[in-house]
């Protein structure tokens, strides 16, 4: 199985836990945008929770 987790946070150095592995929702964005053209190139469907 392929797969992300992703943590996202509005203010990740305020996070009560893993702030320093979260990413602001403008960045999760941006990666998602990157993630759903892999995904096409790749012939795969992305499905989130």
């Amino acid at each position: 199985a392929d797969g992300l987790m992703i943590e996202v946070h509005n203010n990740p150095q305020c996070a009560l836990s893993d702030g320093q592995q979260s990413i602001k929702p403008e960045s999760f964005k941006n990666l998602m945008d990157k993630v759903k053209i892999l995904a096409e190139i790749e012939e795969k469907k992305i499905k989130t929770l």
